[in-house]
């Protein structure tokens, strides 16, 4: 992934866990298959076999890559249509083009996050440049979509390019791991996405020997998938490799307690994917591609 530049040379720091913090359980552990999408491109299907309930708000996510392609071998899509949610296109290495039938689009490059809400209805095309085709090139990132909630189903499509210098950079609080924050609040940091379901979406790189305890709100689902490299998560430190997802059980504790609960994510990753969003009873299940 290229360099990440800021202002300062200080990030803030996630709070280190309390005393009456609580480590949410693992309930699950997958491991994603993989296959190919569009005209052919290299993809792991993330949420496969994983129940919806603990997956909401969230529909399907797929790994693209990581593969180094050569001269001629980069591949895209056909015009596809989606109605009903969001894709939210987060490019770590190389370039996708995308653009869709709204007059939205643009290039996604290293870093940068194409959020398109469907909504009512829109058709989308998504290609490598030509000059990727060209000289071939490394090709990684991942489609993560977002059901939207009843109210929302119909709201008119649009597009929201946010590029990579614009995401909020946080450091764990042993300084050992990289957050950026694509959307969402983590930990008081917002993130630069708009969403229409509140959920937090970050990428997360992990020095080895270093800890990740994130605070997720409690009323969310939490989930963790491992983009590269391996190590351990939850209270027992389960093993957990490269094309796996973690589902987090739910906060334990009264309610009477503070809502701020840590789910500790990992020791050795490299790089690692958290997403968390509120579990959608407020969403109707309906989403069509």
């Amino acid at each position: 992934m290229p360099a990440i530049t800021a202002d300062t040379l200080t990030l803030a720091r996630l709070t280190p866990p309390a005393a009456s913090d609580t480590e949410r359980p693992i309930r699950s552990i997958t491991t994603g298959p993989r296959g190919y999408e569009g005209e052919g491109f290299p993809v792991v299907r993330a949420f496969a076999g994983v129940p919806a309930a603990d997956l909401d708000p969230f529909v399907h996510m797929d790994q693209m890559g990581e593969v180094e392609y050569q001269p001629g071998e980069p591949k895209g899509t056909d015009w596809h249509p989606h109605r009903g949610f969001e894709t939210v296109t987060y490019m770590i290495d190389g370039r996708f083009a995308h653009q869709d039938s709204h007059g939205g689009g643009g290039l996604i490059t290293d870093g940068a996050t194409q959020w398109m809400t469907a909504g009512s209805g829109i058709l989308h095309i998504e290609t490598p440049p030509a000059e990727l085709v060209e000289s071939g090139g490394l090709f990684h990132g991942i489609q993560l979509w977002v059901n939207l909630p009843s109210k929302d189903k119909f709201a008119t499509p649009k597009y929201q390019a946010i590029e990579g210098n614009h995401v909020k950079l946080l450091s764990s609080d042993d300084g050992g791991a990289l957050v950026r924050v694509i959307a969402g609040d983590l930990d008081g940091h917002r993130g630069p996405g708009a969403t229409h379901t509140p959920i937090t979406m970050a990428h997360s790189t992990i020095e080895p020997g270093a800890r990740l305890s994130p605070p997720w709100n409690r009323d969310f689902n939490a989930l963790v998938y491992v983009l590269s490299g391996r190590g351990s998560v939850g209270p027992l430190a389960h093993p957990i490799h490269e094309g796996q997802l973690a589902v987090f059980g739910k906060a334990t504790g009264s309610p009477s307690r503070p809502s701020r609960r840590r789910s500790r994510v990992g020791l050795r990753w490299r790089c690692s994917s958290l997403a968390a969003g509120r579990s959608a009873n407020r969403c109707s299940p309906t989403a069509r591609s």
